[in-house]
């Protein structure tokens, strides 16, 4: 039979001292303090940019729907005739498919809007998400904002 140490004899401390736990939290605060600025905020501009890149895909499909049948749909119709074609006047005589196949939500989830005839711009269409407040404001992602 081998010898094997005696466990008894043998002391395990089985814990952390304070200053090892001031250490870590120390640590952990340093670090939060140095990352936090950077991330904080971000959420937002992400959401802007994806709102932005949504709102590029809506004006890929409305174009396609123009050139197919000749006019945007109106403020009535609204995005929805991108995705089911319209019963009210006017009828698109070549809408075959749906342009978009999805509601068309910003990054908040929300519908976004849409005005033809434009009151914004000086031709085709306003598009627009209300924004992080959700409300028609000075936050709102528009597609006239570089327009002046």
């Amino acid at each position: 039979m081998k010898n094997q140490p005696n466990t008894k004899s043998i002391q395990w401390n089985n814990g952390f001292t304070l200053m090892e736990i001031m250490l870590v939290v120390i640590i952990i605060g340093t670090l939060a303090a140095m990352v936090l600025p950077n991330i904080v905020g971000k959420g937002t501009e992400a959401r802007i940019k994806i709102t932005r890149g949504s709102m590029a895909g809506i004006a890929t499909a409305l174009q396609d729907y123009e050139s197919q049948n000749g006019f945007f749909p109106t403020t009535a119709q609204g995005l929805e005739a991108l995705m089911t074609k319209p019963g009210s006047p006017p009828i698109p005589a070549e809408w075959k498919r749906p342009y978009l196949t999805v509601p068309p939500l910003d990054a908040w989830g929300r519908p976004f809007q849409y005005r033809c005839p434009p009151t914004k711009r000086t031709y085709d269409y306003d598009l627009f998400s209300l924004g992080p407040d959700g409300k028609e404001s000075d936050d709102d992602i528009t597609n006239w904002a570089h327009q002046k």
